[in-house]
């Protein structure tokens, strides 16, 4: 954890003269940048797979990133005392509707955080509709076994259940609101960051695809 913790507070050492007391909060945005460029490749491999399960990976991958953000600024350190404008990063929703309401200093950054995060939600949401209903019904194919034949084709309604689960997975992204809101404000700026991240990824990869398609006609 003190390897995490020397990291952070380096990036918000060099970003402290332009950001102040918020250069902490903008250090772990960029450590989340960091980690999801790390795991690009393994992000575009699951697109290219294009099955939920293998988008699902990345997302795994970042478990115990996010654990150990949880941790860090869940116990007592020299990063609890850091803020993001009002609001200390250790500081919980519930802890901030105590000082001042939702409205207060404090639940107003975290209103701010929330809002972010369901913009960002809504956008995943839409685009996974979308991509489900226009991706075309692939023809069942025989899968070999052991080299022994091919079990039975995947029937159409095995086929049209994946491109259901396929249009739910993104709403998913709302449950990081809940999340956002019992864990520490760090937590959340991570969660919101990665989300992000996640489907501007997405876009960017789908109209790649989308442009070489084009050039190929």
């Amino acid at each position: 954890m003190s390897v995490f913790t020397d990291l952070v507070v380096e990036l918000g050492r060099l970003l402290e003269p332009v950001l102040a007391e918020s250069a902490t909060a903008a250090a772990i945005v960029l450590f989340t940048v960091l980690v999801r460029l790390a795991l690009y490749p393994l992000g575009r491999a699951a697109f290219r797979a294009a099955t939920p399960v293998a988008g699902c990976l990345p997302m795994l991958l970042q478990l115990p990133v996010f654990f150990l953000m949880y941790r860090t600024f869940s116990s007592g350190g020299e990063l609890l005392g850091h803020r993001l404008f009002a609001a200390p990063l250790g500081a919980r929703w519930t802890g901030a509707l105590e000082e001042g309401g939702p409205f207060g200093a404090q639940g107003l950054v975290f209103l701010g955080l929330f809002a972010a995060i369901a913009v960002v939600a809504a956008w995943s949401a839409v685009r996974g509709r979308r991509a489900a209903a226009a991706a075309p019904v692939p023809a069942p194919v025989p899968v070999p076994v052991g080299g022994k034949g091919a079990s039975p084709a995947l029937s159409a309604e095995q086929v049209e259940a994946m491109r259901k689960l396929g249009g739910v997975l993104p709403l998913l992204s709302f449950g990081t609101l809940v999340t956002a809101a019992v864990v520490p404000l760090a937590a959340g700026l991570y969660l919101l960051t990665t989300t992000a991240w996640s489907v501007g990824e997405r876009a960017w990869l789908q109209y790649r695809k989308e442009s070489a398609a084009r050039s190929s006609l």
